[in-house]
């Protein structure tokens, strides 16, 4: 804890902590370093997480967080009592704990109820352009984030912690991600099935749920056209959501017999953790902007991803050797918007040429050739930051 913070929290004075994050599965994944750190800094207090249901396999058998509650969006879909029991057993849950230290990771409203309803003796959130009395009256610190030049999203989570004393270390910003042995075992059973060794085959995740982000499914079909000629097997998967499967089938379909021939293709057969576990068996991951991209990063596993309206700076890869391919062509890029003109298709996106893709596939397998095994995996299990590669721009 720093001592030239005049507001610093005292760490010795907090028992329990709740982190929330509120988000996508990527994003609570980016989040996994505040758990590590504030662990690290004060090991005597009790981590709890609070996420959206379906993402809290992001943060199972995180070794830093005591509790994970959850909020089951689908309770909605059972009517206005099934909702309110469920908020109900929610905020029980939550009050029993007694936190003395709350961390809202995101400018969602229900913050400025948990810091009323639970009343922690510190509560930090982001800092708002033009906060409510109400909300500036619920908060007790508050963290700032750059205004015109892009962090990365695994700094912005940890400048929260940096608001109230809290420095990470190098090895604190490390993503955390564990699978679990049952995901291990059917990831191993999966492989041995289709006479796939570890270590020995490309993994790739086309798709997203935000179907802008993604390429065209010729051009991908061609670029894994490429791969298959070098010998390598492709392990494809994918959510099971039918627009993700249905761009997955026009993908393969599209892509050569022989290329066929080296496809397993897994969409919508796997757990999130049966994905990681997956991932963390590949020579190289290759993708786009999803939460798969940053679960193979945390898994240390070399990464080609494919950038269009999002920005490779805040999103990219994390501390793991990489190559991010994006056009020059397109000066509006990054614009954040869901295609362009709103349209869900991103042109900066599906013109990007296979021969640079490619390129950059060779590149990062030339440079990974070698270090893309257990020797690295466990160092990265153990904290150290894989050789980040420069980006190559399309």
């Amino acid at each position: 804890m720093s001592s030239y913070l005049p507001d610093a929290i005292p760490l010795a004075d907090v028992r329990r902590a709740l982190v929330t994050k509120l988000r996508h599965h990527g994003d609570v994944l980016l989040a996994s370093p505040v758990f590590a750190t504030l662990a690290r800094a004060a090991p005597h207090i009790e981590i709890d997480a609070l996420v959206y249901r379906e993402t809290a396999p992001m943060l199972a058998n995180h070794p830093a967080i005591a509790r994970i509650h959850t909020i089951d969006r689908a309770a909605k879909r059972e009517g206005v009592a099934a909702q309110l029991r469920a908020e109900r057993a929610l905020l029980s849950d939550l009050r029993a704990r007694r936190y003395d230290l709350l961390i809202h990771l995101t400018e969602h409203p229900r913050g400025l109820s948990l810091a009323h309803l639970l009343r922690p003796r510190f509560a930090v959130t982001r800092e708002r352009a033009r906060p409510s009395p109400l909300w500036r009256s619920a908060f007790t610190h508050f963290y700032r984030l750059p205004r015109r030049t892009p962090r990365h999203a695994v700094d912005q989570n940890l400048d929260a912690l940096r608001r109230i004393g809290v420095q990470p270390r190098i090895d604190d910003k490390r993503l955390v991600l564990v699978p679990g042995p049952e995901a291990d075992a059917r990831a191993d059973a999966l492989l041995h099935e289709h006479g796939i060794p570890p270590f020995a085959f490309v993994h790739a995740h086309p798709g997203s749920r935000w179907l802008f982000k993604c390429w065209t499914p010729a051009r991908t079909a061609a670029f894994f056209d490429r791969i298959a000629s070098d010998g390598f097997p492709i392990v494809v998967t994918g959510a099971p959501d039918q627009l993700e499967r249905d761009l997955v089938a026009a993908t393969i379909g599209a892509a050569g017999r022989e290329t066929r021939a080296q496809i397993v293709d897994l969409t919508g057969h796997l757990s999130l953790p049966e994905v990681a576990a997956i991932t963390a068996r590949a020579r190289l991951f290759f993708g786009v902007d999803s939460a798969p991209m940053h679960m193979a990063a945390a898994m240390g596993t070399p990464a080609l991803a494919l950038f269009g309206p999002s920005g490779e700076d805040e999103w990219g890869p994390w501390q793991v050797a990489h190559r991010v391919v994006t056009s020059h062509a397109f000066p509006c890029r990054p614009c954040g918007i869901d295609g362009c003109g709103g349209g869900k298709v991103s042109e900066c996106l599906t013109t990007l040429a296979v021969d640079d893709v490619y390129e950059a596939y060779l590149s990062l397998l030339g440079e990974t050739r070698g270090g893309a095994g257990l020797q690295d995996r466990g160092a990265a299990e153990a904290g150290t930051a894989l050789p980040v590669a420069p980006r190559l721009h399309g």
